[in-house]
C-alpha cells in the first residue's frame, strides 16, 4: 500500500506539473488561428503574421486518457530498426563481470542468528524499493496530463512491456545461473541486480519520451534517480558493485532493444514528437556518471611503528625501534569502489573550457568485519592475567567460580557493524579539453584540484553483565602505605570479588578508521560519442592522487567503565595504586599514506 500511494502521488504531481506548464495565454491583439488535425502543440495554433510581437497561443491542457487509438502527428520523422541503438549497456555490464570476483566471505555481526555471513551492517533505507519506479511513473503522469513526448499510447505501451520482458528474461536467466550470494548472505541470486536494471529501465523510457524531445533535463533526473538507486542497493548491502554496474548495462540495452522492435513494428506511426536539434559544436556538458574505482585497496598499520604513546600501553621505546619493522601490521583491505560523479564544464571554444567535479567514492572493507567478531570469551584475560595475578600476590588463587559468583561479569559482548564503507567527498574545479575526431566523436583530458573528506568506517561495541567489585585494603609499614620495592607503587591485598547485585548494558566506539581533509588532484582521459546534438554518452578512466593522514581508533575495554565500580576500575587501570595495572585506554594508530585511485566508469551528458 505505501509503495502505491507512493507511486499515486508522484502521478498526481506530474499532472499538476504539467497543468501548471501548459496555461492558456490570450493575446491583446486578435489573432488569426489556424487549426490542423495533429496533437503536435507547437504547430497546431499560429498567430497572423501582422502581429509579430504578440507571443503565440497555446492549446490549453487537456488530458490523454486515449489508451487504444493510434495519432501520428505530421512531419514526425520515423525511426528505422535499431537506428536508435547506442550499445553503450555492453561496456557496464561487462564492466561488472570483471569485477564479480572481487569479493570476500567473513565472519561479522553475531546478531538475530546471523553468523558466517558476509556484511550486515545496520544501514537501512528502502528508499530505492521506491525509486526504481521513477522512470514509468513520470512518463504515465506526464502522458496522462496531456504533455505528449516521442509516442501515443500504443505505441508507447508496446515499446515498454518489451524493454521490461527483454530485461527480466536477462537479469532472471543470468541470477538463477551464476547463482551469486549476496552480501547479507540471504539468498543466491544477486547478480546482476534487478532493482537496479529495472530502475535503468525506466530512466531510459522516460529519456526517450521526454528527454530527448521536450527537455533534456528529464534525462538527466531519469538517469540520476537510477543511479542513486543502485548505489543505496549497495550501502543496502544487498548488493556488489559487481551487480548494480551489470544491472545498469542490462537496463540501458534491454530498452533499446525494446525501443528498436517497437520502430520495426510501428515504423512511422504513433509518433508525435521529433528529437530536439541544437546548432552547435560546442563540447559544454553537464553529466552524471558512475563508475568503479580500482586503486587505493589497502590500508595498514604498524602495530608499534604507528601506535601514538605506546609507553602508555607497556610497549618502550626500544621495542618500537626492534618491532617497528617486524610483520606487526593491523591491515584493513577494501574491494573495488563504487563511485558517482556530477560534473559540468563550459567550454569558450571546441577545445578548451573549465569546470568542476563533485565526486562520491564509496570502499567497502573486506576485512573490517573481522574485527567484529568479538564475544565474552575475548575479554576473559583481564580476568586471568591481570585480576589472578593481583590476588596471586596476595595469596589467594582466584577461581572462575569466585568471580562468577552472584553473575558473570560479562554476559553478552559482540561488535556490531555500523559503517563498512570509507566513504570519500570531493569536489574539484579545473581546465578541460576537447579533441575533436569526427562529428561525433571526440577525446577528452582534464587537470583538475579540489578538497575531499571522509566518512569514518566504524564499528561499536555492545556488552552487558553483571557490576563487579574488589575489596582490597593497603598494607601499612611503619605508618605509612607500604610500596613495592621493584617500581615503587603501592602495596595492597584484594578480598574475594563480589557482585554488587547491579546490571550494566552499554554501546561505545568500539573500532574507528577516518582521515583528515586533503587535497586531491586528478587527470583522467576520455572518449565521447555524441549521439543526438544535445545527448551525448562517455567512457572514461580518471586518475586521482592524495596524501591521506589516516587514524585508527581501538577501545576495547570501554565497558569496564560500567562493568567494575570506580575502585575496581581504578585499582586495575591506575600505574600509581598497583603494578600491575594496565592502561585501559584506546590504542590510537596514525599513519600517512600515498593514495592513487584509478576509476574506470561510463557518464551520460547533457550538452548545451
Amino acid at each position: 500500500m505505501k509503495k502505491l500511494f507512493f507511486l499515486l502521488c508522484l502521478a498526481g504531481m506530474s499532472l499538476a506539473a504539467s497543468a501548471e506548464d501548459l496555461k492558456l495565454t490570450v493575446p491583446e491583439l486578435e489573432p488569426k488561428l489556424m487549426c490542423g488535425e495533429t496533437t503536435d502543440y507547437s504547430s497546431a495554433l499560429s498567430l497572423d503574421a501582422s502581429t509579430p510581437d504578440v507571443m503565440p497561443a497555446v492549446n490549453a491542457w487537456k488530458p490523454d486518457f486515449d489508451f487504444f487509438k493510434s495519432k501520428t502527428a505530421p512531419g514526425v520523422k520515423p525511426y528505422k530498426f535499431m537506428d536508435d541503438m547506442t550499445f553503450v549497456g555492453i561496456p557496464l555490464f561487462i564492466a561488472g563481470w570483471a569485477i564479480k570476483g572481487d569479493k570476500a566471505m567473513f565472519r561479522v555481526n553475531n546478531k538475530d542468528g546471523k553468523k558466517n555471513t558476509q556484511l550486515l551492517t545496520d544501514f537501512k533505507t528502502g528508499v530505492d524499493d521506491y525509486l526504481q519506479f521513477f522512470g514509468p511513473v513520470m512518463t504515465v503522469g506526464l502522458k496522462l496530463g496531456g504533455y505528449e513526448g516521442r509516442s501515443d499510447w500504443p505505441r508507447l505501451m508496446t515499446s515498454a512491456l518489451l524493454s521490461y520482458g527483454i530485461m527480466a528474461g536477462f537479469v532472471n536467466g543470468i541470477k538463477y545461473t551464476a547463482k551469486e550470494m549476496r552480501p547479507d548472505g540471504s539468498t543466491a541470486n544477486s547478480w546482476p541486480s534487478g532493482h537496479t536494471a529495472t530502475s535503468f529501465v525506466g530512466a531510459t523510457i522516460l529519456h526517450k519520451e521526454y528527454g530527448l524531445t521536450r527537455s533534456p533535463w528529464f534525462s538527466v533526473a531519469a538517469y540520476g534517480t537510477a543511479t542513486a538507486t543502485g548505489v543505496m542497493r549497495v550501502l543496502n548491502n544487498r548488493h556488489w558493485v559487481s551487480d548494480v554496474m551489470s544491472g545498469a548495462g542490462i537496463g540501458i540495452l534491454s530498452t533499446e532493444l525494446g525501443y528498436a522492435l517497437g520502430d520495426l513494428i510501428f515504423k512511422g506511426k504513433g509518433l508525435l514528437h521529433n528529437d530536439m536539434e541544437i546548432d552547435s559544436e560546442n563540447p559544454s556538458f553537464f553529466g552524471i556518471s558512475m563508475g568503479v574505482g580500482i586503486g587505493g585497496k589497502d590500508i595498514d598499520f604498524n602495530y608499534f611503528g604507528d601506535m601514538q604513546d605506546p609507553e602508555s600501553h607497556g610497549v618502550t621505546a626500544e621495542d618500537v625501534k626492534e618491532w617497528a619493522s617486524e610483520d606487526t601490521d593491523v591491515n584493513i583491505d577494501f574491494r573495488a569502489a563504487t563511485v558517482v560523479d556530477a560534473e559540468g564544464a563550459y567550454f569558450f571554444n571546441k577545445y578548451i573550457g573549465v569546470g568542476g567535479r563533485f565526486r562520491v567514492r564509496a570502499m567497502s572493507a573486506k576485512s573490517f568485519g573481522q574485527y567484529a567478531n568479538i564475544s565474552p570469551e575475548d575479554a576473559n584475560y583481564i580476568w586471568d592475567d591481570y585480576i589472578t595475578d593481583m590476588y596471586r600476590l596476595g595469596g589467594v588463587t582466584l577461581t572462575p567460580e569466585m568471580f562468577n559468583e552472584g553473575g558473570a561479569p560479562i554476559t553478552d559482548l559482540k561488535g556490531i557493524v555500523k559503517s563498512d564503507h570509507l566513504a570519500e567527498f570531493s569536489g574539484s574545479v579545473g581546465l578541460y579539453l576537447n579533441l575533436p575526431l569526427t562529428s561525433r566523436l571526440s577525446l577528452g583530458t582534464k587537470a583538475l584540484i579540489g578538497r575531499s573528506i571522509t566518512q569514518e568506517l566504524d564499528i561499536d561495541g555492545y556488552a552487558k553483565g553483571n557490576v563487579k567489585d574488589i575489596p582490597y585494603y593497603m598494607l601499612i609499614q611503619d605508618g605509612r602505605v607500604a610500596k613495592n620495592e621493584d617500581d615503587g607503587s603501592l602495596l595492597f591485598l584484594p578480598e574475594s570479588p563480589k557482585s554488587t547485585g547491579d546490571t550494566y548494558e552499554t554501546e561505545w566506539d568500539y573500532l574507528k578508521l577516518g582521515s583528515e581533509t586533503s587535497t586531491t588532484w586528478g587527470t583522467g582521459l576520455s572518449l565521447t560519442y555524441r549521439y543526438k546534438s544535445n545527448f551525448s554518452w562517455r567512457l572514461y578512466c580518471d586518475y586521482d592522487y592524495s596524501e591521506k593522514k589516516y587514524t585508527l581508533t581501538y577501545d576495547p575495554y570501554y565497558f569496564l567503565h560500567q562493568a567494575l565500580t570506580p575502585s575496581t576500575y581504578t585499582l586495575l587501570s591506575n600505574p600509581d595504586v598497583s603494578s600491575l595495572a594496565y592502561d585501559l585506554s584506546p590504542y590510537v594508530f596514525k599513519k600517512k599514506k600515498n593514495m592513487h585511485y584509478v576509476t574506470i566508469g561510463l557518464s551520460f551528458l547533457v550538452n548545451f
